[in-house]
């Protein structure tokens, strides 16, 4: 076991062990679901802000993984199409909304009472764009989100752009790494001009989302959030780099001891085929989750095959795990929970996490079951969701 990896908070542990030590099975397993069911009930708003022509719906819809041209994103345009905030709720979690908000300095939305006028207090963190240096708007909106105790980030659009257009300017002399550099400390330098002396500014293109600052952005991000806030935000990426899907393995990994101790208790319930029932059911739940998250259901491999320009049945043809390839249903589920015959060996290991569980676990075929089943299928479409994207962005031969 990796001890680097916290599987529960101590306030989810301190609730579960009060709940034992009072002898109420049952609360216990309504906190642990409670605790998993976050991931599809706390809400995480996302506002995306800055003058106009920045290229704010282009964003929102790349961080939501998708086109311009998807039913259900932003409009886009080369004029302001935002007049008002606007939610654009995540296909996939829906208690993930990004925010397309108005142009700033715009006539309906000028800087002073911009805040209060787009409803400030149900965003969790704002990302101020600028698609060149930062203006007065910009710095003046920052400086107000800062002073309502809310998180911002400046974020410099079109980069891509930028360096297409030095390029041709530059043929002989042309640098990326300098132009970066250049075009970073010059946004440094108009905020510490405006009074914004500590900033980070993040180099992003929103047409090739994967490049430039987008990991160090998202690093940022999930050390800022609240830890439930923080599992979901990773979740909701798009999966355009290998440093983003690990940490989605790694927050669905911790979710696994949950399922497992759910499982456990609920073995110990003098119900007749209680058990198996309930152990179909949540790996039919998980396992699906994770096809979800990774991106390896039909819809999001052909969403990948058209980005990249490739064919669908090249991207499948990496897939090694047999059951991606398969629909995750309860004749699946059953049909593998048949050739399992062990699974509670591993358990002594682990009952030290929740010391009050040991009378749950100890030799808990049911824990050991669900514990090695969804870490096996985990591995195995965390590692076929790196094959599908390597596949997706290599060259053309």
């Amino acid at each position: 076991m990796d001890s680097s990896i916290k599987i529960m908070s101590d306030e989810e542990l301190q609730g579960i062990n009060s709940a034992l030590e009072g002898g109420d099975l049952c609360a216990a397993i309504e906190k642990l679901s409670e605790s998993l069911k976050d991931l599809e009930n706390v809400p995480l708003n996302i506002a995306i802000t800055g003058e106009s022509g920045t290229g704010k719906s282009t964003f929102v819809n790349a961080i939501r993984g998708m086109s311009d041209e998807e039913i259900g994103s932003a409009k886009t345009g080369v004029v302001e199409t935002t007049k008002l905030p606007t939610p654009y709720i995540h296909l996939q979690y829906p208690n993930v909304t990004v925010w397309d908000l108005p142009g700033i300095g715009t006539p309906n939305f000028a800087a002073d009472g911009y805040l209060k006028s787009v409803d400030f207090s149900r965003y969790d963190f704002f990302i101020i764009l600028s698609s060149e240096r930062f203006k007065k708007n910009d710095i003046d909106l920052a400086k107000a989100i800062h002073a309502m105790d809310k998180k911002f980030y400046f974020v410099r659009s079109k980069v891509d752009s930028d360096l297409h257009a030095s390029m041709i300017r530059r043929k002989k002399t042309f640098n990326e790494e300098n132009i970066l550099n250049e075009i970073r400390n010059n946004c440094i330098q108009s905020l510490k001009d405006g009074g914004i002396t500590e900033c980070k500014v993040f180099l992003l293109s929103f047409l090739e989302l994967n490049k430039f600052d987008f990991d160090e952005m998202r690093n940022t991000l999930e050390k800022d959030l609240p830890e439930q806030k923080r599992n979901i935000f990773l979740l909701s990426l798009p999966n355009i780099s290998l440093p983003v899907l690990e940490k989605k393995r790694q927050a669905l990994r911790k979710e696994i001891w949950k399922w497992a101790i759910i499982s456990s208790a609920l073995a110990t319930v003098p119900i007749p085929g209680l058990s198996i029932y309930c152990d179909v059911d949540i790996l039919v739940n998980a396992m699906i989750s994770y096809q979800k998250s990774f991106g390896l259901d039909q819809n999001s491999i052909e969403k990948l095959a058209d980005k990249f320009g490739k064919c669908v049945s090249e991207l499948r043809s990496v897939i090694k795990s047999p059951i991606v390839l398969q629909e995750i249903n309860r004749e699946l589920i059953i049909t593998l929970l048949t050739r399992r015959t062990t699974g509670g060996l591993m358990i002594v290991e682990y009952v030290r996490i929740i010391p009050l569980l040991g009378g749950l676990v100890a030799g808990g075929v049911s824990f050991g079951i669900i514990y090695q089943m969804l870490s096996g299928f985990l591995k195995e479409i965390a590692e076929d969701a790196v094959r599908i994207l390597m596949k997706a962005l290599e060259s053309p031969h």
